[in-house]
């Protein structure tokens, strides 16, 4: 089973940034999409961001322009910089792997992290 270990969050000020990490375990890294998703108190996780297998990107509207992911796949590593925060950006980070590594079909594993916490306030 795979699985993720997220790093990076904190307490930050509006417009300040923030980098994500993910250490993902298995083999053939390269193989799978990645995404990163939020989940705000009582809600479900959302999607983010998502990279494929051969890093062309994907975001959602509320934060293109200042989020950025990326990937290394010698060590099975996601990244999300996290510029210009927002306080509605206040939320638990999680990432996941698709199955494929087209991000047209992606789609998060039923496994998750333990996620990072993301505080966005003065």
């Amino acid at each position: 089973q795979v699985q993720f270990v997220e790093s990076g969050g904190g307490l930050v000020q509006p417009g300040g940034s923030l980098r994500l990490s993910c250490v993902v375990s298995g083999s053939n890294f390269r193989n799978y999409a990645m995404g990163w998703h939020r989940q705000y108190p009582g809600k479900d996780r959302e999607l983010v961001a998502k990279i494929s297998g051969a890093g062309s990107v994907s975001y959602a509207d509320d934060i293109k322009g200042r989020f950025t992911i990326s990937r290394d796949n010698t060590n099975n590593t996601v990244n999300l910089q996290m510029n210009s925060l927002k306080p509605e950006d206040t939320a638990v980070y999680y990432c996941n792997r698709g199955p494929l590594p087209s991000i047209s079909v992606y789609r998060p594993t039923a496994s998750w992290g333990q996620g990072t916490q993301v505080t966005v306030s003065s």
